[in-house]
């Protein structure tokens, strides 16, 4: 697995572009989930770029924003394209978006036929940049549940609309997080990886709470210390037959406070675990 972090765990904190690529490069990650605004904020600074950011031994693995779905056609298009340039200038070949701000059941028909419509309009303004959409699994969006996800895939049709498969909120949606791996695995392109104390709790990650330099942190834990089995999937992805699931783009996105200490600490036990699995393969081969 190809291991990020990401920008926006540090969001709240004074800390520089130059900091973040030393410490990930110290602690073994491979590369850079780079949140859309801090790309933006950059932007006025070009020698940050894809080139700079290969001197640590890091690439960025994906930009993530927020494109305005519903917005007019001018105003989508003027955003997309922002995102691709802002993209090609760090070297990253996807750009995150979410399937719009309604869960699935709360959809129209009209409405549902607007997201897939901006959906596709966005994906060809991506492929003549060469970028993949990445859609996140996600409450409160149509990519809330499998069988949703399964649906505005087939809808859009593109082949460069892919998905970041957050596997709490996979699990948040009742799903059995392997059996829907599986299921979604044809359009799986990164996984997001976090965890919460209890089911109880998760509205800890609503938007609004989240985004807030006050906001609750209760119920935010690390990676392998929540209700979420990371051992059992991780383990799972790790000795997976299939090489691209084995080998995914994954970020560790953390929320809470203490950034470094915790996002250390997760990837010196995931490093543990794949090397434990990798030995027992070796075994069993």
């Amino acid at each position: 697995m190809i291991l990020s972090i990401c920008t926006i765990s540090f969001r709240h904190q004074l800390i520089s572009i130059e900091q973040l690529a030393h410490w990930a490069q110290a602690n073994h990650f491979q590369g850079i989930e780079l949140w859309g605004t801090h790309a933006k904020n950059l932007s006025s600074e070009p020698d940050y770029n894809q080139a700079w950011l290969a001197t640590y031994g890091l690439k960025t693995t994906m930009l993530s924003d927020y494109l305005p779905l519903h917005a007019s056609e001018p105003e989508l298009r003027q955003q997309v394209e922002l995102m691709c340039r802002l993209a090609n200038h760090w070297g990253a070949k996807k750009i995150r978006t979410f399937a719009g701000k309604l869960a699935s059941e709360q959809t129209t028909t009209e409405q549902f036929n607007s997201l897939v419509s901006a959906l596709q309009q966005s994906c060809d303004w991506l492929a003549q940049y060469g970028l993949n959409l990445i859609i996140e699994t996600h409450p409160n969006t149509f990519a809330d549940t499998v069988a949703a996800t399964q649906q505005l895939f087939a809808a859009v049709a593109r082949d460069n609309l892919q998905l970041n498969f957050d596997v709490l909120h996979v699990w948040e949606s009742k799903a059995d997080v392997i059996p829907a791996l599986e299921i979604l695995k044809p359009y799986i392109n990164h996984f997001h990886l976090k965890n919460v104390s209890s089911a109880d709790l998760l509205d800890v990650f609503a938007p609004a709470t989240v985004y807030s330099a006050s906001g609750s942190r209760e119920g935010i834990v690390p990676l392998f210390e929540g209700a979420v089995n990371y051992q059992s999937f991780l383990r799972y992805v790790n000795q997976h037959a299939d090489s691209q699931i084995r080998n995914m783009e994954a970020s560790l996105e953390w929320f809470g406070d203490h950034s470094k200490a915790i996002l250390t600490r997760d990837r010196y036990l995931i490093q543990q675990l794949q090397q434990s699995s990798q030995s027992y393969s070796s075994q069993a081969g």
